[in-house]
C-alpha cells in the first residue's frame, strides 16, 4: 500500500539565493503597496457615486488595506530576519508531498522518520 506523506524542501543559503530571495520580498512588498494605492483610488471612486453608503465602501475598503499592509510588515520582517542569517544556514522553504510505500514487516519509525529535500542554488544536493 502506498501512503502520501509531506516534506519539506530546505534551502541553503548562499550569496546568491540570499539575493533572490531579497529580490523577492522587495518585489512583494512593490506590488502589495500598489495594491493600496489602487485600493484607495477605488474608494475614492466609489465613495463618490450616490446611493452607495460611504462608511461601508469606507469599511470594506480599510479591511482590504490593512491585510495587504500587514502583508507588507510581515515581508519587512523576513527582510530584517534575512539580514542577520548567516550564508550555510537552512531554511524551510516549501513542503511536498510524496508517495511512501507500505507493506507489511515495514519498519514503521522508519517510515516517519524526518525526511527532507535539501537544495542549494536551484539543485537538489540531498535527499534524507
Amino acid at each position: 500500500m502506498k501512503i502520501i506523506r509531506k516534506i519539506p524542501v530546505k534551502q541553503i543559503i548562499t550569496e546568491n539565493s540570499k539575493k533572490k530571495l531579497k529580490d523577492q520580498f522587495l518585489k512583494d512588498q512593490h506590488q502589495l503597496e500598489q495594491e493600496c494605492q489602487q485600493l484607495l483610488f477605488e474608494q475614492k471612486k466609489l465613495q463618490n457615486k450616490k446611493g452607495i453608503s460611504k462608511q461601508e465602501v469606507f469599511k470594506r475598503f480599510q479591511q482590504e488595506i490593512t491585510r495587504r499592509k500587514d502583508r507588507i510588515n510581515w515581508t519587512t520582517f523576513q527582510l530584517e530576519q534575512l539580514e542577520i542569517l548567516p550564508i550555510g544556514s537552512q531554511i524551510t522553504e516549501d513542503e511536498v508531498e510524496t508517495l511512501v510505500e507500505v507493506e507489511e514487516g515495514s519498519n514503521w519509525e522508519e517510515l516517519l522518520r524526518d525526511k527532507a529535500i535539501i537544495v542549494k542554488d536551484g539543485i537538489v544536493t540531498q535527499f534524507k
